[in-house]
């Protein structure tokens, strides 16, 4: 338990360092460009992760078990693995570029689009180079490249392009930031694993890896587009205005998810050790406090941005404050999600062909809720503000039966709870309710986000921290010397966990 939580503390640091620079991005994207050219950005950029995902073939995952059973230099795996994303991600920028139009489905192709597609390579590169670096415990790599240099990167070129065009800025600065968090991967692979001599490739040994781990690659992939189907499907029904707000919405609502990959680095090889030497009971517990952190901290942070919601939609512009709905709804799914994250951490290595089947349903059940809301609302009257709010809904829906049944499924397997769920989450919820419903209805907006956030999230703190909170519990917070050499001297190596699957 210990582990987890140094593990967790160490890799928050990432996430603090990415919200700190992922808002000014809002503000420069919905400020500046607005929200019609956000929402056609917005809609751009996830066909590309799409592309993405494809392209690296399962390898992000799957890339651990190559360099554990390789009988060659690790350095010549890798060279594999990049060589197969790299005629991966041709193919599908080949695509993209004769088929723009799957890109812009609601708008015209003009100007630099043609541009976009090329960060299909950067993308996957960068993905497996972290993959890699992660197999030798370098999570700083990770932090840098995704957590400094991407989301700045972004930000400041999205600023400075401003000045020279409005209809290029955001593709452009999209495109400088993936390339440059691709560079920013690479160079310490290089210095980590050296230059390739002798290589010849193994595409036939990638391709049966990349095989092999594909419920793996899904269980990604679920993942990846469960959080982006709702957008998805508002592309194709609506104005990119709409598409812009709501992307909006999504960014700040899943800022509090990027809390659970504080602990993917050391809850993996943890559970995966467990499972290798029997000890169902200590995963069942393992998996209910990370559960009740993650919920705890999400819960917080989600009532302390819903509760003020029309001001923090204002921050973007006053345009996109007709997302506070959406907001609220996308900040409740993230915490009914926390349960399905966790459990799912597990699963993948206990029944991981079970869990992709409650992924794709779960997938499924997300879009065709968030087409029909958008229908059935749009059929009773209700403008497009309202119309808006169906994909965010559905999410909630679908991530609720997700977490059921996964955890359902898991406490089959392990025979013991899992559920982190706590009655004073609930105490604390009313106690950050009795606060910020005044800060909500008496307050300015502007002393709603400086006084109103802090003293929510200190009431829900409060309660948390004095009725729920025991030993176990706090050891997430004790800092303690040396953490970072005892989390690299003891975290289970990445080959425990392609042994146990």
């Amino acid at each position: 338990m210990a582990m987890l939580a140094r593990g967790g503390r160490l890799n928050a640091f990432g996430f603090i360092l990415r919200l700190a620079a992922r808002l000014p991005f809002l503000f420069i994207a919905g400020r500046v460009y607005g929200a019609e050219a956000l929402g056609r950005f917005a809609y751009a950029v996830l066909i590309v992760e799409f592309a993405a995902q494809i392209s690296a073939f399962g390898l992000r995952r799957g890339l651990a078990q190559l360099l554990a059973n390789a009988k060659k230099p690790h350095v010549c795996v890798v060279a594999d693995a990049l060589l197969v994303a790299l005629l991966g991600s041709v193919l599908c920028m080949a695509v993209l570029m004769m088929f723009p139009r799957a890109m812009f489905p609601n708008s015209q192709v003009h100007g630099l689009d043609w541009l976009l597609p090329i960060t299909v390579l950067a993308v996957s590169w960068t993905d497996i180079s972290l993959a890699a670096l992660a197999y030798r415990n370098d999570v700083g790599a990770t932090v840098r490249a995704r957590s400094l240099v991407e989301p700045w990167a972004i930000s400041i070129v999205a600023f400075a392009w401003s000045y020279i065009s409005l209809r290029d800025g955001l593709i452009i600065s999209y495109v400088f930031s993936m390339v440059a968090a691709m560079i920013a991967a690479m160079i310490p692979l290089v210095r980590s694993y050296g230059i390739p001599h002798g290589w010849k490739p193994d595409l036939v040994g990638s391709w049966r890896t990349a095989r092999k781990n594909s419920p793996l690659a899904a269980a990604d992939a679920v993942e990846w587009a469960s959080r982006r189907v709702d957008l998805a499907v508002l592309g194709l029904l609506m104005s990119p205005a709409f598409v812009g707000i709501y992307y909006v919405a999504q960014q700040v609502a899943t800022l509090p998810a990027k809390l659970k990959s504080s602990f993917e680095p050391v809850l993996g090889p943890v559970i995966a050790r467990n499972i290798a030497e029997g000890d169902l009971q200590a995963v069942a517990k393992q998996v209910r406090q990370v559960s009740y952190w993650i919920i705890a901290a999400q819960a917080g942070i989600a009532l302390s941005l819903a509760m003020p919601g029309h001001a923090v939609m204002g921050l973007v512009g006053s345009n996109f404050t007709g997302g506070t709905a959406t907001l609220g709804f996308l900040l409740a799914a993230e915490v009914i999600a926390a349960t399905a994250v966790v459990s799912e951490a597990a699963l993948i290595y206990v029944d991981r062909h079970r869990n992709m089947v409650i992924s794709l349903i779960m997938l499924a059940l997300e879009a065709g809720l968030a087409a029909a809301l958008i229908i059935v609302i749009r059929d009773i009257g209700w403008d497009e503000a309202h119309q808006a709010t169906g994909p965010a809904i559905a999410l909630c829906l679908a991530l609720g039966f997700a977490s059921i049944a996964k955890s359902l499924l898991l406490r089959k397997n392990l025979g013991a709870r899992v559920s982190g769920w706590r009655m004073d989450i609930l105490y604390a919820t009313a106690a950050g309710l009795v606060v910020g419903i005044p800060v909500r209805l008496y307050l300015p907006e502007l002393w709603q986000l400086v006084i109103g956030i802090p003293a929510i999230l200190v009431a829900f703190g409060v309660v948390v921290w004095t009725m729920g909170f025991g030993p176990e519990d706090r050891e997430l917070f004790r800092l303690r010397k040396a953490d970072i050499e005892e989390l690299h001297a003891n975290a289970a190596p990445a080959q425990v966990a392609d042994d146990v699957i």
